[in-house]
């Protein structure tokens, strides 16, 4: 099943990340200046031959793709979207809190996804059949979000660890009981996923490989990725840019929050 081989090509790419996690590594920098190592790459070739050989005829995007794999993008319905290690902040502070993303985007809208974490050895996968989350070698169980508080209600915000700014702390503002959470990568849509948070405002940039996948997950169990401010669904291959809008992921839509 093409899930299970996708679930362990991620498996795959996280143990090879570990690899490079608990030895010294140098860290470079792109034109944006963000960071980039050894394992962003590892994990991108090893992804790519993966995926290559599980579904040859479907295209594949990833962060670390060339100048013309980017360019040809726009004329495809179908393809993958990659981001071979989410987190790379995280990675270099060894913080643990990292994931390797892998999507399947379709006219526009990621229909599967797959986020793993290695140093925490847990995967979390969505799709039409559900989401689903496995710690180790344990059972995979069925996650789904929370219901939604009302707004004057107690909400379980998650933050950004290494992204904050005044944007988000005046979007905060409107709830009158709230406990932060912090945490890195993808991970965060996935603490929504999983019903352990109500809210993840993302009011600063984000890439699509950043959220396509874990996206996914959030959609399968129930919840919501939204436009912020207006409220459609995050889509994919709008256009020239690769930046995602401002969103929030939600157990709901924010009508329901009064």
């Amino acid at each position: 099943m093409i899930q299970e081989q996708i679930n362990s090509l991620a498996k795959v790419a996280g143990h090879k990340i570990l690899s490079v996690y608990h030895a010294d590594f140098s860290v470079e920098y792109k034109n944006d200046q963000s960071p980039i190592t050894a394992a962003d790459k590892i994990a991108h070739q090893i992804i790519c031959a993966g995926l290559k050989l599980i579904a040859p005829n479907i295209p594949i995007l990833s962060e670390e793709s060339a100048a013309q794999d980017i360019a040809n993008r726009l004329s495809w319905s179908r393809y993958w979207l990659v981001d071979p290690l989410d987190g790379t902040k995280e990675f270099v502070s060894r913080n643990g809190e990292f994931t390797v993303n892998i999507a399947l985007i379709d006219h526009g809208i990621p229909i599967f996804g797959v986020v793993y974490a290695p140093v925490l050895d847990v995967i979390y996968w969505g799709s039409e059949a559900g989401a689903f989350k496995r710690q180790g070698e344990g059972e995979a169980e069925a996650i789904h979000v929370s219901p939604t508080p009302r707004q004057q209600d107690r909400w379980r915000i998650v933050a950004s660890r290494s992204h904050q700014n005044i944007a988000t702390k005046e979007y905060l503002a409107q709830f009158a009981k709230v406990d932060l959470l912090h945490m890195g990568s993808s991970l965060k849509f996935c603490l929504i996923a999983e019903g352990k948070a109500d809210l993840y405002p993302r009011l600063a940039p984000t890439s699509e490989w950043d959220s396509a996948a874990a996206q996914a997950v959030v959609e399968a169990a129930g919840g919501c990725v939204l436009e912020y401010p207006n409220l459609q669904p995050l889509r994919y291959n709008r256009g020239n840019t690769l930046l995602n809008p401002n969103f929030i992921v939600c157990t709901d839509t924010p009508l329901s929050w009064v």
